[in-house]
């Protein structure tokens, strides 16, 4: 069994309009709500063994926050060109790029590629997965080829904003 988690990044500051969009850092929301998401990632019983992130700052400070929350050391946090402003197709590739020893892989990256992605994988999931925004998914599969999707257990999907129906 894979796991494939997909984690948006988390809410971006406009602030500074002399930086380019791979410079945007995190606004204060985001720096709030990255933890928060990591928590529940954690509680969920989510182990990723591989964390890949899109170098765009906002992406990459996500990352390096839920892998605190995870134990997962920082050292071994990777980057890929690829997950910037990826699309469907892009996504694909770079998850199929991935050894096949990984058995639970967890990407940062943008919409509109991780909506599409996320439908991909859960057909009707969501118009849109909102900032900080997490989705699980497990397939029977020995390797990361997803070009002919898989039939796929959702097994999370998570959003800061998101009632939890367990706090009541």
């Amino acid at each position: 069994m894979k796991t494939l988690t997909l984690v948006r990044h988390a809410k971006s500051s406009w602030k500074d309009n002399s930086l380019s969009d791979r410079e945007r850092p995190l606004n204060n929301r985001g720096e709030r709500d990255a933890p928060v998401m990591g928590k529940r990632i954690t509680d969920a019983g989510i182990r990723p063994s591989l964390l890949v992130s899109s170098p765009a700052v906002r992406a990459w400070t996500t990352a390096k926050i839920v892998a605190k929350e995870l134990g997962y050391p920082l050292e071994f946090l990777q980057r890929d060109d690829g997950l910037y402003l990826a699309s469907l197709d892009s996504l694909l590739d770079v998850v199929a790029s991935q050894e096949a020893g990984f058995n639970n892989i967890m990407l940062f990256g943008h919409n509109p590629g991780l909506t599409d992605f996320a439908n991909y994988l859960s057909p009707g999931l969501t118009n849109n997965l909102p900032t900080a925004g997490v989705v699980s998914v497990e397939f029977d599969r020995e390797d990361w080829l997803l070009y002919e999707r898989p039939p796929t257990d959702l097994i999370f999907y998570d959003y800061p904003k998101k009632v939890s129906t367990q706090e009541h």
